[in-house]
């Protein structure tokens, strides 16, 4: 009954090591808030954490351990409503180039944080992320629609010598007006052939003259509704991607909102930033009247936009724009050859070919990258009959030159953007183009934690649910194996901590399934063991020694363990390959304790009962009931 020396060692380092991951998890979150720069490349001071603790005592709001760190403020909180509050008033004062997210501080021991030990996340359902709720601008998705359907009725004109004397847009629609009624039938039947699927056509008189209306159809209308809230979640899946976010929802609200749930996110400021941005790009020429242009209304075909910085020097561009961020097919953020930051960018095939065509005849000329963002101003104002403040919030675009180049040679679908101010906006910048552009600006409505009374709730019942579980298996095990059942209850206390470990090492989030799946290995672990000790029972009823008898059992049922074991982690790989959320979470619990229950059943169980056992010469009796 030889059992080798290296497994000992085996043992003794995969408890210590699953013991000092496990730890963190004895160390609850705490509330707080976090605040950041309104962009990546805002540089916070510690002075932001000092006015933040002065507006917090001047409301009477309690707080405790700020720390600036990260080019983050964390201020913590006592409770959740606490937070909620400290949430509203710093929101209120500090204004609009700040975050201020929620946020759950980690109470971790900093030598545990110094060996990259940390607890596992907790799911929406546990308490462990933030909810958001997102409105689409479907006024501007009209908007951008139909900036494009101008485009091409402008086109159809051209293309059949129309002329035509001026296009305004409407709420859904467009007007165009023209000299004489023959122009205007005439470019009725030239649209109608053309747009007439998408728009209802209406000839009138107005003070201007001859008028034509184009309305978008409701079918149309409410397919560019759908388009707007479909495009924006697709764009959300794909940055929460980017931001490395297991175990997320994002799912669509009503005719125009979208939730986003996050469990386990740390950096909620870094999330709420990146989900809500809508930024996008225009590549441009630069307008031929740009050299001698000095203020004032801009030239006929151009605009003027500021460069570098909002309130930067004014340039001249063309109003046409050769290729928007839709046709950005790739983007990576990275260093030039004099260690300043730029973007990588990589076209789409027809945005390749349009960047080809563009730039052919422009060799010398200058491009340039215009950079938009549709934003939101929020302010207070106190209601005057209920005293109540009220908050009030105003879209807005800010659009800047970001870059401006000489064209040395004729481009294709892949080129660089330098200009930008820091690697961290060279970084964001690349993770909003790669994951794709918003079809309407959103604007975030809601925002919270899940509430520690439902969160601490679930965790009781699920706490309570395992230690019931284990307390019967306990029971059972001892009533009818006796010192083997109790070898066995140590094992399984052993294979739980190895599990939280793992799952804290791996970062997966625990929802209620995924304590599911923590029961339900329990009671598979103690199957192994009942299978080795039934074993040994047999061997020691035929007149087999007692050591001999322990070796037979786990020799013997080995083949069994392993195969009913290796069938349900199929399963579990399959649950996790095609299920979604809570489905996840079960499959990767249930993963996990398959492979720590085979450790602990086989190795753990043996090694402990050759301890017992295995060392006495005149062995004649075994405890197993």
């Amino acid at each position: 009954m030889h059992y080798p020396a290296w497994k000992y060692i085996l043992i003794a380092v995969v408890l210590a090591i699953s013991g000092i991951y496990a730890l963190p998890n004895l160390y609850p979150d705490e509330p707080a808030v976090q605040i950041t720069g309104a962009t990546a490349g805002t540089q916070l001071s510690a002075d932001v954490l000092t006015q933040a603790e002065s507006l917090l005592s001047k409301a009477g709001l309690s707080y405790h351990n700020g720390s600036f760190e990260n080019n983050s403020v964390l201020v913590r909180l006592p409770n959740a409503e606490e937070q909620l509050k400290a949430q509203e008033v710093l929101r209120r004062d500090l204004g609009d180039q700040y975050v201020i997210a929620l946020n759950l501080a980690q109470t971790t021991p900093q030598w545990l944080k110094n060996l990259g030990a940390k607890p596992m996340k907790l799911g929406l359902d546990l308490r462990g992320g933030v909810r958001f709720v997102l409105e689409v601008d479907m006024a501007k998705a009209l908007e951008q629609r139909l900036a494009t359907a101008s485009q091409d009725a402008r086109r159809v004109l051209r293309s059949e010598q129309i002329p035509v004397q001026s296009m305004r847009t409407t709420n859904d629609g467009m007007v165009l007006t023209f000299e004489n009624n023959d122009n205007r039938n005439r470019a009725q039947t030239a649209l109608q052939k053309q747009l007439g699927a998408d728009f209802t056509l209406r000839p009138f008189a107005d003070s201007e003259g001859a008028a034509l209306q184009l309305a978008y159809t409701e079918a149309k209308l409410q397919e560019i509704n759908e388009y707007a809230v479909g495009q924006n979640l697709t764009t959300l899946r794909n940055r929460i991607n980017e931001l490395g976010v297991a175990e997320a929802l994002v799912q669509s609200q009503g005719s125009n909102r979208i939730v986003v749930e996050l469990p386990g996110v740390q950096d909620t400021a870094e999330a709420k930033r990146v989900l809500g941005r809508t930024a996008n790009l225009e590549f441009r020429m630069v307008s031929e009247a740009d050299a001698t242009y000095s203020g004032g209304i801009p030239p006929a075909g151009s605009e003027a936009f500021p460069f570098g910085t909002l309130d930067g020097q004014p340039m001249l561009l063309n109003r046409q724009a050769i290729i928007t961020g839709e046709r950005v097919q790739g983007a990576q953020s990275g260093l030039d050859e004099n260690g300043r930051p730029q973007v990588a960018i990589t076209l789409d095939t027809n945005g390749g070919r349009l960047m080809q065509n563009a730039t052919r005849t422009a060799v010398g000329k200058q491009m340039a990258v215009l950079f938009i963002e549709n934003k939101q101003r929020v302010s207070f104002e106190e209601d005057a009959n209920t005293g109540k403040l009220i908050e009030t919030r105003t879209p807005y675009t800010e659009t800047r030159i970001i870059n401006r180049a000489t064209i040395q040679a004729v481009l294709g679908s892949q080129f660089v953007i330098t200009g930008l101010d820091s690697e961290a906006d060279a970084a964001e910048l690349a993770l909003l183009l790669r994951s794709g552009a918003l079809a309407a600006p959103m604007y975030f409505v809601e925002e919270r934690t899940i509430g520690p009374s439902l969160g601490q709730d679930n965790i009781d019942k699920g706490l309570f649910s395992t230690q019931i579980g284990y307390l019967l298996v306990f029971l059972w095990m001892i009533v009818f194996y006796r010192a083997f059942g109790v070898i066995a209850n140590i094992a399984l206390a052993f294979n739980v901590v190895i599990m939280v470990a793992i799952m804290s090492i791996l970062g997966s989030s625990l929802t209620l399934p995924g304590i599911a799946g923590i029961v339900l290995t329990i009671g598979m672990a103690v199957d192994a063991n009942v299978l080795i000790f039934e074993r040994i029972r047999e061997e020691l009823a035929n007149g087999v020694r007692p050591k001999s008898a322990i070796v037979a059992g786990f020799d013997r049922a080995f083949s069994s363990i392993f195969d009913a074991n290796i069938t349900t982690l199929l399963v579990a790989f399959i649950l996790f390959a095609i299920g979604t959320g809570p489905i996840k979470g079960f499959a990767i619990t249930l993963a996990i304790g398959i492979v720590s229950s085979l450790f602990t059943a086989i190795i753990v169980t043996r090694a402990m009962i050759q301890l017992c056992y295995g060392y006495r010469k005149n062995l004649t009796k075994l405890s197993i009931g």
